[in-house]
Protein backbone atom coordinates (compact mmCIF):
# COMPACT_ATOMS: atom_id res chain seq x y z
CA UNK A 1 0.00 0.00 0.00
CA UNK A 2 1.00 3.68 -1.04
CA UNK A 3 1.75 6.11 1.76
CA UNK A 4 -0.28 8.28 0.00
CA UNK A 5 -3.45 5.98 0.62
CA UNK A 6 -3.20 5.81 4.27
CA UNK A 7 -5.16 7.66 6.95
CA UNK A 8 -4.44 10.42 8.91
CA UNK A 9 -7.47 10.56 10.81
CA UNK A 10 -8.48 8.98 13.96
CA UNK A 11 -10.67 6.64 15.11
CA UNK A 12 -13.89 8.34 16.60
CA UNK A 13 -12.65 11.48 15.41
CA UNK A 14 -14.52 14.91 13.34
CA UNK A 15 -13.99 12.75 10.09
CA UNK A 16 -15.12 9.33 11.05
CA UNK A 17 -18.29 11.11 11.67
CA UNK A 18 -18.86 12.90 8.64
CA UNK A 19 -17.84 9.60 7.01
CA UNK A 20 -20.56 8.02 9.03
CA UNK A 21 -22.96 10.65 7.83
CA UNK A 22 -21.47 9.78 4.11
CA UNK A 23 -22.10 6.12 4.53
CA UNK A 24 -25.64 6.52 5.38
CA UNK A 25 -26.29 8.11 1.98
CA UNK A 26 -24.59 6.15 0.15
CA UNK A 27 -26.13 2.88 1.56
CA UNK A 28 -29.59 4.86 1.20
CA UNK A 29 -28.80 4.82 -2.61
CA UNK A 30 -27.14 1.72 -2.80
CA UNK A 31 -29.71 -0.45 -1.14
CA UNK A 32 -32.82 1.12 -3.15
CA UNK A 33 -32.97 -2.51 -5.34
CA UNK A 34 -33.68 -4.19 -2.12
CA UNK A 35 -36.92 -2.80 -1.53
CA UNK A 36 -38.04 -1.43 -5.27
CA UNK A 37 -38.53 -5.30 -5.80
CA UNK A 38 -41.37 -6.01 -3.68
CA UNK A 39 -42.87 -2.93 -5.06
CA UNK A 40 -43.14 -4.26 -8.76
CA UNK A 41 -44.18 -7.42 -7.77
CA UNK A 42 -48.02 -7.23 -8.40
CA UNK A 43 -46.88 -5.13 -11.40
CA UNK A 44 -44.32 -7.50 -12.53
CA UNK A 45 -46.68 -10.47 -11.99
CA UNK A 46 -49.59 -8.78 -13.98
CA UNK A 47 -47.22 -8.35 -17.29
CA UNK A 48 -45.86 -11.54 -17.68
CA UNK A 49 -48.37 -13.93 -16.52
CA UNK A 50 -47.26 -15.55 -13.45
CA UNK A 51 -47.44 -17.23 -10.52
CA UNK A 52 -46.89 -15.20 -6.72
CA UNK A 53 -44.16 -17.48 -6.28
CA UNK A 54 -42.50 -17.27 -9.66
CA UNK A 55 -43.10 -13.42 -9.23
CA UNK A 56 -40.97 -13.86 -5.95
CA UNK A 57 -38.12 -15.23 -7.13
CA UNK A 58 -36.55 -12.05 -8.51
CA UNK A 59 -36.52 -10.51 -4.69
CA UNK A 60 -35.30 -13.96 -3.64
CA UNK A 61 -32.11 -14.65 -6.22
CA UNK A 62 -31.26 -10.17 -5.72
CA UNK A 63 -30.58 -10.92 -2.03
CA UNK A 64 -28.67 -14.62 -3.23
CA UNK A 65 -26.41 -12.48 -5.56
CA UNK A 66 -26.51 -9.50 -2.62
CA UNK A 67 -25.47 -11.91 -0.28
CA UNK A 68 -22.45 -13.48 -1.89
CA UNK A 69 -21.41 -10.07 -3.47
CA UNK A 70 -21.04 -8.80 0.40
CA UNK A 71 -18.42 -11.39 0.64
CA UNK A 72 -16.77 -10.12 -2.37
CA UNK A 73 -16.96 -6.76 -2.63
CA UNK A 74 -15.76 -7.39 1.49
CA UNK A 75 -12.58 -9.12 0.74
CA UNK A 76 -11.83 -6.55 -1.97
CA UNK A 77 -12.39 -3.38 0.39
CA UNK A 78 -9.66 -5.30 2.99
CA UNK A 79 -7.41 -4.93 -0.11
CA UNK A 80 -7.46 -2.14 -2.13
CA UNK A 81 -10.05 0.18 0.18
CA UNK A 82 -13.75 0.62 0.35
CA UNK A 83 -13.98 3.37 -2.28
CA UNK A 84 -12.86 1.02 -5.57
CA UNK A 85 -15.97 -1.53 -4.72
CA UNK A 86 -18.21 1.52 -4.53
CA UNK A 87 -17.33 2.97 -7.91
CA UNK A 88 -17.65 -0.53 -9.34
CA UNK A 89 -20.74 -0.91 -7.73
CA UNK A 90 -22.12 2.15 -9.46
CA UNK A 91 -21.59 1.01 -12.29
CA UNK A 92 -23.16 -2.18 -12.22
CA UNK A 93 -26.36 -0.66 -10.22
CA UNK A 94 -27.09 1.28 -12.74
CA UNK A 95 -26.69 -0.63 -15.73
CA UNK A 96 -28.62 -3.76 -13.73
CA UNK A 97 -31.56 -1.16 -12.71
CA UNK A 98 -31.27 -0.10 -16.83
CA UNK A 99 -31.35 -3.84 -18.15
CA UNK A 100 -34.24 -4.55 -15.59
CA UNK A 101 -36.20 -2.05 -17.23
CA UNK A 102 -35.51 -3.62 -20.19
CA UNK A 103 -36.23 -7.07 -19.78
CA UNK A 104 -38.50 -9.08 -22.28
CA UNK A 105 -39.34 -11.64 -19.24
CA UNK A 106 -39.02 -13.10 -16.18
CA UNK A 107 -35.77 -14.28 -16.75
CA UNK A 108 -34.06 -11.83 -18.34
CA UNK A 109 -35.45 -9.75 -15.26
CA UNK A 110 -34.63 -12.26 -12.75
CA UNK A 111 -30.86 -12.42 -14.29
CA UNK A 112 -30.37 -8.32 -14.29
CA UNK A 113 -31.80 -8.30 -10.54
CA UNK A 114 -29.62 -11.14 -9.40
CA UNK A 115 -26.45 -10.54 -11.10
CA UNK A 116 -26.08 -6.80 -11.88
CA UNK A 117 -28.22 -5.27 -9.14
CA UNK A 118 -27.19 -8.00 -6.22
CA UNK A 119 -23.81 -9.60 -7.11
CA UNK A 120 -21.84 -6.65 -8.76
CA UNK A 121 -23.68 -3.73 -7.37
CA UNK A 122 -25.72 -2.86 -4.34
CA UNK A 123 -23.81 -5.68 -2.16
CA UNK A 124 -20.71 -2.74 -2.44
CA UNK A 125 -23.11 -0.84 -0.19
CA UNK A 126 -24.22 -2.69 2.36
CA UNK A 127 -21.43 -5.26 4.57
CA UNK A 128 -18.49 -3.21 3.22
CA UNK A 129 -19.49 -0.12 4.87
CA UNK A 130 -20.53 -1.87 7.70
CA UNK A 131 -17.13 -3.46 8.38
CA UNK A 132 -15.34 -0.34 7.31
CA UNK A 133 -18.04 2.13 10.32
CA UNK A 134 -16.76 -0.72 12.93
CA UNK A 135 -13.08 -0.03 11.86
CA UNK A 136 -13.66 3.79 12.12
CA UNK A 137 -15.30 4.02 16.06
CA UNK A 138 -14.50 2.21 19.00
CA UNK A 139 -16.20 4.07 21.59
CA UNK A 140 -20.04 4.03 21.46
CA UNK A 141 -19.24 1.35 18.03
CA UNK A 142 -22.57 -0.14 18.17
CA UNK A 143 -24.49 3.15 17.64
CA UNK A 144 -21.96 3.94 14.83
CA UNK A 145 -22.43 0.87 13.02
CA UNK A 146 -26.76 1.07 13.69
CA UNK A 147 -26.26 4.35 12.17
CA UNK A 148 -24.64 3.23 9.27
CA UNK A 149 -26.73 -0.01 8.82
CA UNK A 150 -30.52 2.16 9.06
CA UNK A 151 -29.24 3.52 5.72
CA UNK A 152 -30.66 0.11 4.36
CA UNK A 153 -34.08 0.97 6.41
CA UNK A 154 -33.92 4.31 5.27
CA UNK A 155 -33.63 3.42 1.33
CA UNK A 156 -36.85 1.21 2.52
CA UNK A 157 -38.27 4.24 3.85
CA UNK A 158 -38.25 6.74 0.60
CA UNK A 159 -37.63 4.15 -2.10
CA UNK A 160 -41.29 2.63 -2.38
CA UNK A 161 -43.52 5.48 -2.26
CA UNK A 162 -41.54 6.99 -4.92
CA UNK A 163 -41.03 3.53 -7.02
CA UNK A 164 -45.42 3.34 -6.54
CA UNK A 165 -45.49 7.00 -7.50
CA UNK A 166 -43.65 6.66 -10.86
CA UNK A 167 -45.16 2.79 -11.38
CA UNK A 168 -48.65 4.57 -11.79
CA UNK A 169 -47.72 7.34 -13.86
CA UNK A 170 -44.92 6.38 -15.91
CA UNK A 171 -44.81 2.34 -15.86
CA UNK A 172 -42.29 0.17 -13.98
CA UNK A 173 -40.16 -0.22 -16.43
CA UNK A 174 -39.08 3.46 -17.40
CA UNK A 175 -39.19 3.64 -13.68
CA UNK A 176 -36.13 0.96 -13.41
CA UNK A 177 -34.97 2.96 -16.33
CA UNK A 178 -34.98 6.52 -14.24
CA UNK A 179 -33.58 4.85 -11.15
CA UNK A 180 -30.74 3.22 -12.88
CA UNK A 181 -29.44 6.52 -14.34
CA UNK A 182 -30.01 8.62 -10.83
CA UNK A 183 -28.45 5.83 -8.59
CA UNK A 184 -25.98 5.20 -10.67
CA UNK A 185 -24.26 9.06 -10.81
CA UNK A 186 -25.43 9.54 -6.96
CA UNK A 187 -23.34 6.29 -5.59
CA UNK A 188 -20.36 7.12 -7.94
CA UNK A 189 -19.79 11.16 -6.81
CA UNK A 190 -20.75 9.65 -2.77
CA UNK A 191 -18.28 7.07 -3.46
CA UNK A 192 -14.88 9.55 -3.90
CA UNK A 193 -15.15 10.66 -0.64
CA UNK A 194 -14.00 7.13 0.92
CA UNK A 195 -10.36 6.99 -0.51
CA UNK A 196 -9.13 7.25 2.88
CA UNK A 197 -8.27 3.71 4.74
CA UNK A 198 -9.49 3.24 8.23
CA UNK A 199 -7.32 3.60 11.26
CA UNK A 200 -8.29 -0.21 12.22
CA UNK A 201 -6.26 -1.44 8.90
CA UNK A 202 -2.93 -0.13 9.95
CA UNK A 203 -3.66 -0.91 13.86
CA UNK A 204 -5.72 -3.54 15.10
CA UNK A 205 -7.90 -2.39 18.10
CA UNK A 206 -6.89 -5.67 20.47
CA UNK A 207 -10.17 -5.27 23.19
CA UNK A 208 -13.76 -5.14 23.01
CA UNK A 209 -15.30 -2.40 21.19
CA UNK A 210 -18.19 -2.24 23.72
CA UNK A 211 -16.89 -0.93 27.07
CA UNK A 212 -20.17 -2.22 28.46
CA UNK A 213 -20.62 -5.72 27.27
CA UNK A 214 -17.78 -8.41 29.09
CA UNK A 215 -15.65 -9.59 26.73
CA UNK A 216 -15.39 -13.62 26.75
CA UNK A 217 -12.20 -15.40 28.52
CA UNK A 218 -11.19 -16.77 25.36
CA UNK A 219 -11.42 -14.95 21.99
CA UNK A 220 -10.30 -18.15 19.85
CA UNK A 221 -13.42 -20.30 22.12
CA UNK A 222 -16.46 -17.93 21.56
CA UNK A 223 -19.10 -18.94 23.69
CA UNK A 224 -17.43 -21.97 24.94
CA UNK A 225 -17.24 -23.28 21.44
CA UNK A 226 -14.92 -23.93 18.59
CA UNK A 227 -14.84 -20.85 16.36
CA UNK A 228 -16.45 -22.56 12.93
CA UNK A 229 -19.57 -24.09 15.64
CA UNK A 230 -20.23 -20.18 16.80
CA UNK A 231 -19.93 -18.62 13.34
CA UNK A 232 -22.08 -21.69 12.50
CA UNK A 233 -25.15 -21.50 15.04
CA UNK A 234 -25.36 -16.97 13.89
CA UNK A 235 -25.19 -18.25 10.85
CA UNK A 236 -28.64 -20.41 11.15
CA UNK A 237 -29.90 -17.98 13.50
CA UNK A 238 -29.43 -15.05 11.32
CA UNK A 239 -31.19 -17.16 8.53
CA UNK A 240 -34.19 -18.27 10.91
CA UNK A 241 -34.69 -14.63 12.08
CA UNK A 242 -34.46 -13.05 8.13
CA UNK A 243 -37.16 -15.56 7.03
CA UNK A 244 -39.72 -14.62 9.50
CA UNK A 245 -38.61 -10.85 8.62
CA UNK A 246 -39.09 -11.36 5.02
CA UNK A 247 -42.51 -12.20 4.85
CA UNK A 248 -44.24 -8.44 5.85
CA UNK A 249 -41.10 -6.88 4.17
CA UNK A 250 -41.55 -8.86 0.45
CA UNK A 251 -44.82 -9.01 0.45
CA UNK A 252 -46.81 -6.47 2.31
CA UNK A 253 -47.77 -5.03 -0.81
CA UNK A 254 -49.07 -8.00 -2.08
CA UNK A 255 -51.10 -8.70 0.46
CA UNK A 256 -52.88 -5.58 0.64
CA UNK A 257 -53.96 -6.11 -2.88
CA UNK A 258 -55.43 -9.08 -2.17
CA UNK A 259 -57.31 -7.64 0.39
CA UNK A 260 -58.77 -4.67 -1.80
CA UNK A 261 -56.46 -2.03 -0.53
CA UNK A 262 -54.50 -1.81 -3.43
CA UNK A 263 -50.84 -2.21 -3.83
CA UNK A 264 -50.12 1.92 -3.38
CA UNK A 265 -51.57 1.41 0.30
CA UNK A 266 -48.96 -1.63 0.25
CA UNK A 267 -46.00 0.69 -0.75
CA UNK A 268 -46.90 2.76 2.26
CA UNK A 269 -47.04 0.20 4.89
CA UNK A 270 -43.49 -0.56 3.52
CA UNK A 271 -42.37 2.82 3.54
CA UNK A 272 -43.71 3.21 7.37
CA UNK A 273 -42.59 -0.41 8.38
CA UNK A 274 -39.13 0.47 7.49
CA UNK A 275 -39.28 4.07 8.83
CA UNK A 276 -39.82 3.06 11.90
CA UNK A 277 -36.79 0.35 11.08
CA UNK A 278 -34.48 3.40 11.21
CA UNK A 279 -35.62 4.58 14.68
CA UNK A 280 -35.41 0.34 15.74
CA UNK A 281 -31.73 0.30 14.50
CA UNK A 282 -30.67 3.60 16.19
CA UNK A 283 -32.39 2.53 19.67
CA UNK A 284 -31.13 -1.15 19.60
CA UNK A 285 -27.47 0.36 18.48
CA UNK A 286 -27.60 2.57 22.01
CA UNK A 287 -29.27 -0.96 23.74
CA UNK A 288 -26.08 -2.90 22.25
CA UNK A 289 -23.36 -0.59 23.94
CA UNK A 290 -25.26 -1.08 27.26
CA UNK A 291 -26.06 -4.56 27.41
CA UNK A 292 -24.01 -6.38 23.97
CA UNK A 293 -25.04 -7.52 21.18
CA UNK A 294 -26.42 -11.33 22.49
CA UNK A 295 -28.96 -9.72 24.58
CA UNK A 296 -29.95 -7.30 22.01
CA UNK A 297 -30.49 -9.79 19.47
CA UNK A 298 -32.66 -12.14 21.93
CA UNK A 299 -34.74 -9.18 22.50
CA UNK A 300 -35.21 -7.79 19.12
CA UNK A 301 -36.53 -11.68 18.62
CA UNK A 302 -38.89 -11.91 21.03
CA UNK A 303 -40.43 -8.44 19.96
CA UNK A 304 -40.34 -9.50 15.98
CA UNK A 305 -42.08 -12.60 17.06
CA UNK A 306 -44.91 -10.50 18.92
CA UNK A 307 -45.35 -8.48 15.62
CA UNK A 308 -45.90 -11.12 13.33
CA UNK A 309 -48.51 -13.03 15.73
CA UNK A 310 -50.34 -9.67 15.79
CA UNK A 311 -50.44 -10.04 11.68
CA UNK A 312 -52.67 -13.03 12.17
CA UNK A 313 -55.89 -11.82 13.77
CA UNK A 314 -55.80 -8.47 12.44
CA UNK A 315 -56.39 -7.48 8.57
CA UNK A 316 -58.17 -3.72 8.79
CA UNK A 317 -56.73 -1.47 6.66
CA UNK A 318 -55.73 0.77 10.05
CA UNK A 319 -55.00 -2.25 11.89
CA UNK A 320 -52.25 -3.03 9.17
CA UNK A 321 -50.85 0.73 9.25
CA UNK A 322 -50.25 0.04 13.26
CA UNK A 323 -48.79 -3.68 13.20
CA UNK A 324 -46.33 -2.45 9.98
CA UNK A 325 -45.00 0.23 12.10
CA UNK A 326 -44.57 -2.06 15.37
CA UNK A 327 -43.06 -4.61 12.93
CA UNK A 328 -40.50 -2.06 11.68
CA UNK A 329 -40.03 -0.53 15.28
CA UNK A 330 -39.57 -4.51 16.90
CA UNK A 331 -37.27 -5.82 14.34
CA UNK A 332 -35.04 -3.08 12.98
CA UNK A 333 -32.09 -3.86 15.55
CA UNK A 334 -31.51 -7.52 14.68
CA UNK A 335 -28.98 -7.46 11.77
CA UNK A 336 -26.92 -4.52 12.80
CA UNK A 337 -27.00 -7.11 16.14
CA UNK A 338 -25.07 -9.99 14.51
CA UNK A 339 -21.97 -7.45 13.48
CA UNK A 340 -21.97 -6.53 17.28
CA UNK A 341 -22.01 -9.80 18.60
CA UNK A 342 -18.87 -11.23 16.23
CA UNK A 343 -17.36 -7.84 16.90
CA UNK A 344 -17.58 -8.85 20.68
CA UNK A 345 -16.78 -12.21 20.56
CA UNK A 346 -14.09 -13.24 17.95
CA UNK A 347 -10.62 -11.97 17.12
CA UNK A 348 -10.81 -8.54 15.89
CA UNK A 349 -8.25 -9.60 13.04
CA UNK A 350 -11.17 -12.27 11.51
CA UNK A 351 -14.19 -9.44 12.19
CA UNK A 352 -14.61 -8.32 8.31
CA UNK A 353 -14.77 -11.68 6.91
CA UNK A 354 -16.94 -13.13 9.92
CA UNK A 355 -19.30 -9.92 9.77
CA UNK A 356 -19.36 -10.35 6.08
CA UNK A 357 -20.68 -14.54 6.30
CA UNK A 358 -23.15 -13.85 9.16
CA UNK A 359 -24.86 -10.89 7.19
CA UNK A 360 -24.48 -12.93 3.95
CA UNK A 361 -26.51 -15.77 6.04
CA UNK A 362 -28.74 -12.93 6.86
CA UNK A 363 -29.69 -12.18 3.16
CA UNK A 364 -30.27 -15.69 2.50
CA UNK A 365 -32.63 -15.73 4.77
CA UNK A 366 -34.16 -12.72 3.37
CA UNK A 367 -34.31 -14.73 0.03
CA UNK A 368 -35.20 -17.92 1.53
CA UNK A 369 -38.16 -16.09 3.14
CA UNK A 370 -39.63 -14.57 0.12
CA UNK A 371 -39.61 -17.08 -2.27
CA UNK A 372 -41.24 -19.36 0.60
CA UNK A 373 -43.89 -17.27 1.29
CA UNK A 374 -44.86 -16.96 -1.87
CA UNK A 375 -45.02 -20.72 -2.27
CA UNK A 376 -47.05 -20.58 0.73
CA UNK A 377 -49.68 -17.87 -0.57
CA UNK A 378 -49.85 -20.68 -3.67
CA UNK A 379 -50.30 -23.73 -2.04
CA UNK A 380 -52.62 -22.64 0.53
CA UNK A 381 -54.46 -19.41 -1.43
CA UNK A 382 -54.09 -16.88 2.06
CA UNK A 383 -50.29 -15.68 3.83
CA UNK A 384 -52.48 -16.76 7.11
CA UNK A 385 -49.96 -19.64 6.67
CA UNK A 386 -47.23 -17.35 5.48
CA UNK A 387 -47.34 -15.62 8.75
CA UNK A 388 -47.18 -18.72 11.26
CA UNK A 389 -44.23 -20.06 8.91
CA UNK A 390 -42.33 -17.25 9.77
CA UNK A 391 -43.06 -17.22 13.30
CA UNK A 392 -41.84 -21.11 13.13
CA UNK A 393 -38.27 -19.72 12.06
CA UNK A 394 -38.52 -16.90 14.70
CA UNK A 395 -38.71 -19.51 17.20
CA UNK A 396 -35.60 -21.24 15.78
CA UNK A 397 -33.65 -18.15 16.44
CA UNK A 398 -34.78 -17.54 20.04
CA UNK A 399 -33.95 -20.98 20.85
CA UNK A 400 -30.09 -20.02 19.57
CA UNK A 401 -29.96 -16.75 20.74
CA UNK A 402 -31.04 -18.49 24.05
CA UNK A 403 -28.75 -21.28 24.06
CA UNK A 404 -25.64 -18.52 23.58
CA UNK A 405 -26.38 -16.60 26.18
CA UNK A 406 -27.23 -19.49 28.55
CA UNK A 407 -23.52 -20.38 27.78
CA UNK A 408 -22.04 -17.26 28.31
CA UNK A 409 -23.75 -17.50 31.78
CA UNK A 410 -22.10 -20.70 32.62
CA UNK A 411 -18.37 -19.70 31.38
CA UNK A 412 -19.05 -16.55 33.87
CA UNK A 413 -19.59 -19.06 36.63
CA UNK A 414 -17.19 -21.13 35.74
CA UNK A 415 -13.80 -20.65 37.98
CA UNK A 416 -10.99 -19.66 36.34
CA UNK A 417 -9.20 -22.77 34.90
CA UNK A 418 -12.10 -25.08 35.07
CA UNK A 419 -13.31 -26.62 31.91
CA UNK A 420 -15.95 -26.03 29.36
CA UNK A 421 -17.53 -28.44 27.34
CA UNK A 422 -17.38 -28.28 23.48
Amino acid sequence: MKTSETTVHAADSRYAMLRLGLTLLIMTVGSSGMYVVSVMLPAVQTEFGIARADASLPYTWLMLGFGFGGVLMGRLADRFGVMWPLLGGSVFLAAGYIATGLSGGILSFTIAQALLVGLLGSSAAFAPLVADTSLWFVKRRGIAVAICASGNYVAGAIWPPIAQHFIETVGWRQTYIGMGIFCGIAMALLALFFRARPPAVAVAPSGNASSHAAPPRDMTRPFGLSMTTAQGLLCVAAVACCVAMAMPQVHIVAYCGDLGYGPAQGALMLSLMLGFGVVSRLVSGAICDRIGGLRTLLLGGVLQCVALLLFLPFDGLVSLYVISALFGLFQGGLVPAYAIIVREHFPPKEAGARVGTVLMFSLFGMALGGWMSGKVFDLTGSYHAAFINGIGWNLLNLCIASFLLVRLYRLRLRPPGGPVSA
